[in-house]
This record gives structure tokens, C-alpha cells and sequence, in this order.
């Protein structure tokens, strides 16, 4: 009945995650520490005005704020206030395909079936967006922040600062995920 448990349920046993502890985070998200941990989404800035959405779970919503912003302001980016910067994601659902697994019909027939709105291509994957309402009945999907624009960075050095400032932010313990709308050609993503 929980999407979001299933989800994460489905994950861990992807990643091969230990069924004990699998038992032990539901017990803990259920039991009498759940009414302590709370999701915030935080909205800033990176460095050359890169838009971004900082998915975070925390049991201490004043630390998780003050970390967040401090981490952002020492790279280069800034806090900003609630929707400043989430009018510029789409909330939505995603699922990505392994072209060796799947034949390009099935994906595309797939796509029909849960009316995705995108579909972005690589040499080995193929990953559909599609609307947030049809998440639940997907299995396997996860629920993303799709950018409506992008920010085309096209300097190595800015790059490295965008790129440096999202992976300190990633790194901090509350942090789940970080959506950004950033466009960095592959050659400068290392």
C-alpha cells in the first residue's frame, strides 16, 4: 500500500541488501522513531546559477538546513527560498531499461502504456519519464524531479565547481538525492 516503502524495499533488494537489514530500517521508519524523521526538500543554487533540489531525510530539520546551507555557500552556491527553484522540475516518475535486457519494441510499447512524457537515449540504456500519478503501479520506478530547462555549462573549470558542489552536498548524511539542471558535456564530467 506504501509506494515509497516498496520502493525502497525494491531497491535495497536490488543492491543485494541483507533481509535483516531490510527488517531493521522498516522497524526503525515504523516504530517510535518514525515520528522524528521527516523528508524536506531544500531549493538552491549551485555555482553558475545551476538550479537545485536537495531531497533530504532528517530527525533534526535545524542541522539538516544549517549543513545544507553552510556546504552550499563554501562551493560556490546559495539557499533559496520555497519555489524559487521548484517551478523549474517536473515531478515525475522514471525508470530506466538495459538495452542488452529489453528489445526496443517492448520499451516503446511500455512507454505507451504508462503515457511517457520523455525518453532519453544512450549506447546502453534507454530511461522513460513518465507522469508522477502512474508511480505506483511501475515496478521498479522511481520518483525523479526531471528539469523543464538546463543550464549549459560549457567551460572545464565551471564544470568542476558545479560538479564539486554536488558531490559535497550528496555526501552530507541526510542527503538523499540532489536534482540539477545542469547540461556538462561527457568530456568534462571527470
Amino acid at each position: 500500500m506504501n509506494v515509497k516503502l516498496r520502493l525502497a524495499i525494491e531497491k535495497a533488494k536490488a543492491a543485494n541488501m541483507p533481509k535483516e537489514n531490510i527488517k531493521r530500517a522498516v522497524e526503525k521508519g515504523s516504530g517510535p522513531e518514525r515520528a522524528r524523521l521527516r523528508e524536506i526538500i531544500y531549493e538552491g543554487f549551485g555555482p553558475e546559477g545551476v538550479a537545485l533540489l536537495i531531497q533530504t531525510t532528517t530527525d533534526n530539520s535545524n542541522r539538516t538546513h544549517s549543513e545544507v546551507k553552510n556546504t552550499l555557500e563554501k562551493y560556490g552556491g546559495k539557499m533559496a527560498g520555497q519555489g524559487s527553484v521548484g517551478y523549474l522540475f517536473q515531478k515525475c516518475g522514471t525508470i530506466t531499461f538495459d538495452r542488452k535486457e529489453k528489445k526496443e519494441d517492448e520499451i516503446f510499447s511500455f512507454a505507451d502504456k504508462v503515457s511517457a512524457f520523455d525518453i532519453e537515449e544512450d549506447g546502453t540504456s534507454i530511461t522513460l519519464y513518465f507522469p508522477f500519478e502512474s508511480l505506483g503501479k511501475v515496478s521498479g520506478a522511481e520518483p525523479d524531479y526531471k528539469p523543464r530547462s538546463y543550464i549549459k555549462i560549457g567551460d572545464r573549470e565551471k564544470a568542476k565547481r558545479v560538479l564539486a558542489t554536488l558531490e559535497k552536498v550528496e555526501e552530507l548524511d541526510d542527503v538523499q538525492r540532489v536534482f540539477a539542471n545542469f547540461d556538462i558535456p561527457e568530456e568534462y564530467m571527470t
